[in-house]
């Protein structure tokens, strides 16, 4: 129902006179078009009309419809919410006739394992339907599960530079940009070795990114790097994130790799950080970014030494940090 007021009732009925008009409210009650909203109060007229209404509209009928649930769709897809709200499916009901057509026609496609765009324009002709559009709604409300659809999600690519494709190798990844380029150029300009550990491959870690891009691992990566021998090191700022990327990555990754702090440039950051602090006291550590999380578990320390822990920790606690920047190509 949906209130009205006399006025808009009588709005294109100004050139009859009261009695007509009278007459024309009568006529809309009696054959169950408006209620009067007797709270409303009446006119003052006589005869007297209620000043508010309620319009009555007519109950729609969801028969045809209710029967293509029952008969029409393949018994996979559930109708039991659709039966309960006609409505909605009167709104899904293209969507719902395609997933039913691609189930019926062309299930056999759903064998072979597709990105969640591909998938989603191959039933419904829109790339982003399942991703930024209503699909998983549609999949909800038929009672099927999005892992019926055989798809996995794409993130950004890993950057990487192999430096050898030889197998077991040590992988290193980094958290930032710089330490990335300036490592591969040490690389390329003929060593084997940093910090006088063998790197085979180095892998850009974009800060928390690579915790989306390793989801997908196997799927970015050549042959070579997923080998189960292979060894993986972290390297990344000495600060409550960098750390807790670290650990996010090694809780994530611990049934198949030890993922290992790189020991060797986390010792020589220090290192490097009391020698300049000796040689020139303008040179101070830089402030701890805000707003970082520092719930970090001990999956990271237990890798050092006691006496590297303590200076690890102290200047975490005095609010500083060592960026992984402290160390150039001069020091690999």
């Amino acid at each position: 129902m949906k209130r009205i007021s006399l006025e808009k009732l009588l709005l294109h009925q100004q050139n009859l006179s009261y009695n007509e008009q009278y007459s024309y409210i009568m006529e809309l009650i009696s054959t169950g078009k408006i209620k009067p909203l007797k709270a409303a109060g009446t006119n003052g007229k006589k005869p007297a009309l209620f000043r508010g209404y309620w319009v009555l509209e007519k109950k729609k009928d969801y028969g045809e419809l209710e029967d293509e649930l029952k008969y029409r769709l393949l018994p996979v897809i559930s109708v039991d919410y659709y039966l309960s709200h006609p409505d909605v499916y009167e709104r899904d009901r293209p969507w719902v006739l395609m997933l039913n057509d691609y189930l019926k026609n062309w299930k056999e496609k759903l064998k072979v394992q597709e990105s969640a765009n591909e998938r989603s324009f191959e039933i419904w002709r829109r790339e982003k339907f399942l991703t930024r559009e209503q699909g998983r709604h549609i999949l909800n409300r038929c009672g099927l599960d999005l892992q019926v659809l055989n798809i996995y999600g794409t993130t950004e690519p890993l950057a990487y530079y192999s430096h050898t494709r030889s197998t077991p190798q040590n992988l290193l990844i980094l958290e930032n940009k710089d330490t990335f380029y300036s490592m591969r150029r040490h690389l390329l300009e003929g060593s084997n070795s940093i910090l006088d550990t063998p790197i085979g491959t180095l892998i850009y870690g974009a800060g928390k990114g690579i915790l989306r891009s390793f989801r997908d691992f196997d799927l970015c990566v050549e042959p070579y790097m997923k080998e189960n021998q292979n060894k993986i090191y972290y390297f990344g700022d000495l600060d409550y994130e960098g750390i807790g990327i670290y650990e996010s990555l090694a809780e994530m990754f611990h049934d198949r790799w030890e993922i290992i702090p790189f020991v060797s440039a986390y010792r020589a950051m220090l290192e490097k950080s009391a020698a300049a602090k000796k040689e020139d006291s303008m040179k101070q550590l830089p402030d701890t970014k805000e707003r970082q999380n520092r719930n970090i578990q001990n999956k990271f320390f237990p890798y050092f030494s006691t006496e590297e822990v303590e200076k690890m920790k102290k200047i975490l606690e005095q609010g500083k940090y060592i960026p992984q920047e402290i160390l150039n190509i001069t020091d690999f």
